[in-house]
């Protein structure tokens, strides 16, 4: 969670700089790298230790992964083809962003701590519809400063009911 707060930011901050071509793509990349890290390796490091690391959860980890991977490659040529093209900010994401992770797997973590999930292969499900909905060729409208802010409390609520719910231990 706190990673998808940190990267709601970053553009922001890396606007505010003068920066060449060569430092735009290079920011893209390691963005893009950043991103791959926290929100695609971690979640299924995490899914695949949390549910019993067996075959099947290590194919959808690995799945996952590598969409998450795709997503990513992809959304890097439409974001340098669309900078070279305009300096508008961008308004909208193809695909469901890898961020959305960082607010669904902790959401599935409290249902399943409170066995409204009763199976420990909702976490693998997850990650398998997460990574299809990355590649699906759908417009996602960009969250403004309202739905970033939705985003936050909803996170700071997984947060407090994980505190709450589950002890500091599951921090």
């Amino acid at each position: 969670m706190l990673a998808g707060v940190c990267d709601m930011f970053d553009g922001a901050v890396a606007s505010t700089k003068d920066r060449n071509e060569s430092e735009k793509r290079f920011g893209i990349q390691i963005d893009s790298l950043s991103d791959l890290i926290s929100f695609g390796v971690l979640p299924a490091v995490f899914t695949y230790m949390i549910s019993g690391k067996n075959a099947f959860v290590g194919l959808a980890a690995a799945l996952f992964v590598l969409c998450a991977l795709i997503r990513l490659a992809y959304f890097n040529v439409l974001e340098e083809e669309r900078q070279r093209q305009t300096t508008e900010s961008r308004k909208s994401y193809l695909g469901v962003p890898v961020t959305a992770i960082a607010v669904c797997l902790p959401a599935v973590y409290l249902l399943y701590d409170h066995r409204i999930c009763k199976s420990i292969l909702c976490f693998p499900i997850l990650l398998i519809f997460m990574g299809i909905a990355y590649l699906l060729p759908v417009e996602i409208k960009k969250p403004g400063i309202i739905g970033k802010a939705g985003i936050i409390i909803l996170g700071i609520f997984e947060a407090l009911g994980m505190i709450l719910f589950m002890g500091w231990d599951a921090i």
